[in-house]
Parts: C-alpha cells; structure tokens; sequence
C-alpha cells in the first residue's frame, strides 16, 4: 500500500481541510517546516519520507474563485522527481487541455462532473492520466449517480472521498470502502478522509486498499517517521 501526502491550496497556501468545509481551511501549521507556503510545506514532507507522488487539491480552481497554477509550477520545479496528482475542480470536457500542458496525473472529482459520460470517454481516452475521485459528503454522493453505479466507466485508479472525515479524527470510512472495492475487479482503490494514525494504515493494507492519501496525520506528526518505517519495513 501506498501512502501519498495532500497539500490543499488555498490562496497560494496549504490550508488545514476540516470536514469538507472549504470556507473555514485556515494555513497549516506543521512542525515540518515554517510558514505554509506550498514549497516549504513539500519540502517538509519530503524530508520526513521521499515519497514519489504527491496529491494536490486546487481549492480556488475547484471552487472557481481562481486558480493556483503558478504555485504547482513552482512545485513541479523544485521537486522534478515527485509525481502530481492534481485536483483542479475539472470537468471531463475541459480536462484534454489540462492533460495537454500538464505532466502528472489529473484528478476528476466527481463533484464537479455534469456528464457520466464525458468522463468514460475521457477514460478511453488518458487512462492511465486520470484518476476519478467518488466523492461523498456524508451519506450523500456527489456528482452524477450513473458514475457511482456503472463501474465500468471507472478509470484504473479511483479514489474514495469521504469529506466529512477529513481533518476530523473520524478515522477512515471502512464500510463504504469495502463495499465500492467489492465491485472494483481489478482497480485500484485509493482511501481519503480520516487516516488517524499507524493502526488505520494496518487496517486499511490488510483490505488491501491500493493507496491511501494522508494530510492532518502527516502533518501534525501522527503518522511520523517510526510509523512510516514501520509501514515501509515491517508487516503492515
């Protein structure tokens, strides 16, 4: 299993998610570096483990109050080694030009999709470019429900979102995980939203999740260099 770090951007900042709650994200404050400019907030991480991928929430552009374009070329170029997942807010009709300027790989939030079918189209298209994002916000799901049933239209990766855990010390959604990856065949699972510590990280390997995205545990020292030794070296 996988573990990849989140930077959410807010106003060329990496903001602390709570719930879902995108008015209240103030900047973080991490014992990983100063400040919560997105560079030093990466470097921060970086040092903790050299992760290889790195997922990254455009919360301007997801909201459509702007963009922090410039800040992810600032990343891309101070860490080339690192693989960006980006969330910009995109549509499947608008993503072809997104994945034509940009490397890494682009997020498709499902709350921000108006055609199920746009998205499978997109999906023949770039499939090892997108990762679909199955977003909740509690029991409600968010974005056009043929997405939500039809596992065919899924890409490779997909990513189950359940943002009113995030940041919120709920721990993972282990129920609504195990019943989409019931129906995934061979897909990648990727878990977000509520990883607390080193005992949600055995837990979610032994469901064999793929992936899992980690902010608030990473960066209040949760989840510290014991842990992710102890993940990466032992039988978690």
């Amino acid at each position: 299993m996988k573990l990849i770090p989140v930077l959410d951007l807010k106003s060329g900042q990496v903001v602390h998610a709570r719930r879902g709650d995108r008015d209240a994200y103030r900047p973080v404050e991490t014992p990983l570096c100063r400040g919560s400019g997105p560079v030093d907030v990466c470097r921060g991480l970086l040092g903790l483990h050299p992760f290889t991928t790195i997922y990254v929430a455009d919360l301007d552009s997801i909201e459509g109050t702007g963009s922090n374009e410039a800040v992810m070329a600032q990343l891309r170029a101070a860490f080339p080694d690192v693989a960006f997942w980006v969330d910009a807010g995109l549509s499947a009709a608008a993503a072809q030009d997104w994945l034509s300027h940009n490397s890494g790989a682009l997020v498709l939030g499902s709350e921000s999709q108006t055609s199920a079918q746009d998205v499978a189209a997109l999906v023949a298209q770039e499939n090892n470019r997108v990762i679909l994002s199955l977003d909740f916000r509690d029991d409600i799901f968010l974005g056009p429900k043929e997405l939500l049933l039809r596992t065919q239209l899924w890409p490779n990766r997909v990513i189950l979102m359940t943002l009113a855990r995030v940041g919120a010390d709920a721990g993972p959604d282990y129920e609504r995980l195990a019943e989409i990856m019931s129906r995934a065949e061979d897909r990648q699972i990727i878990a977000a939203g509520g990883v607390r510590d080193g005992d949600d990280l055995i837990r979610l390997a032994a469901m064999d999740v793929s992936s899992v995205l980690l902010a608030s545990a990473l960066l209040d020292g949760r989840i510290g260099e014991d842990e992710i030794s102890a993940f990466y070296e032992g039988p978690i």
